[in-house]
């Protein structure tokens, strides 16, 4: 064999030598195929059927952001309505599962998941919650959430203070304002701290009713029109369960039309017993403002570091249901209004 053939042999060996080394190197390392696509597991709890909009204003935001259900993004939507135990169960869940987002609202379920995601690094976003009122904990700051946590959050003591202004512009000749919410709701007593002295400077009396359950709520003014005297002149909901709960505003209703007492504050409706106006955020936009901040999280930015968002109101006047009552609407409010309903 020449010289010449010995070296071909050796060039060929050492070619299929590199061929293999290379093919078994790709085949080991999984280049030889393409790589996985992200799926995105968001545990949504939704603590409070009135917002529960908010879970399709997320899901329609993040749509458009390019994240697809059920292909490259799944949701594990868990609802229930103000039940602390029903809020553990789930937070449970979503930690077993190893989600990569936690999304909840109102403000007890977001608390409930903060607490129980510590140490866990998944990130939290909540919506509709509390931020401005003593003994809700859920941020360091507006500008700087901290920890696994930001969202977008429910201006409730701006809120109480905007809906006692326009209740006492539809209704000017009231002197004494039924204030019922639920007993022991976090929130309320900042709220309750604004009005109190909104209320005095305009000589006008909060005649306040914490409430357990309806049936609490329909004992009260039951006892009230027995008394001869029901004691109050129109009837103020601020931001808290109570103001947007069925069962609990089907009381409200019926006993506004039926002693001509007018109630407003959320724009309710109990088999035609109507709220006069409503001053609340809308929970599909606030679920789309939650997507943007999902968005950033999944592309890295630490929940923590992303500033809080805080929700638009939105204003309404139920214009029938004034007249039910015999109240003028001033024009300027009309004005304000972003929607009327006549």
């Amino acid at each position: 064999m020449t010289t010449k053939h010995v070296a071909h042999q050796k060039l060929q060996t050492i070619w299929m030598s590199f061929t293999f080394v290379t093919i078994l190197a790709l085949f080991l390392s999984g280049c030889g195929s393409a790589p996985q696509a992200k799926v995105y597991h968001v545990g949504i709890l939704s603590g409070l059927s009135a917002f529960s909009p908010a879970v399709d204003g997320f899901k329609a935001e993040m749509t458009k952001l390019g994240y697809t259900e059920g292909k490259n993004i799944i949701y594990d939507v868990q609802s229930s309505d103000v039940d602390t135990a029903a809020y553990k169960t789930a937070v449970k869940k979503f930690i077993d599962e190893k989600v990569d987002l936690i999304f909840a609202f109102p403000t007890e379920a977001a608390m409930e998941v903060k607490a129980d995601t510590q140490g866990t690094n998944i990130p939290v976003i909540f919506t509709l919650a509390f931020t401005d009122v003593p003994g809700v904990d859920l941020i360091k700051s507006i500008s700087a959430p901290g920890g696994n946590i930001t969202g977008v959050r429910f201006p409730s003591v701006d809120i109480a203070s905007k809906r006692l202004q326009i209740l006492l512009q539809i209704v000017p000749t009231a002197s004494r304002v039924f204030v019922p919410y639920l007993k022991g709701y976090p929130n309320v007593p900042g709220q309750l701290d604004v009005i109190r002295q909104q209320a005095k400077t305009q000589g006008v009396e909060l005649v306040e009713f914490a409430a357990t359950s309806p049936q609490d709520l329909q004992a009260e003014l039951d006892r009230r029109v027995a008394s001869g005297d029901i004691g109050f002149d129109a009837i103020l909901q601020v931001a808290e369960p109570l103001s947007i709960t069925p069962a609990f505003y089907d009381v409200l209703g019926k006993f506004s039309y039926a002693n001509k007492i007018p109630v407003g504050g959320a724009l309710m409706d109990s088999t035609g017993n109507s709220s006069i106006f409503g001053l609340l955020p809308q929970a599909d936009v606030a679920g789309q403002q939650s997507a943007l901040l999902a968005d950033k999280i999944f592309k890295g930015t630490p929940a923590g570091t992303i500033p809080v968002l805080t929700s638009d109101s939105y204003f309404q006047i139920n214009y029938k249901a004034t007249q039910v009552f015999g109240l003028t609407v001033p024009e300027g409010l009309l004005k304000q209004a972003d929607q009327v309903i006549r």
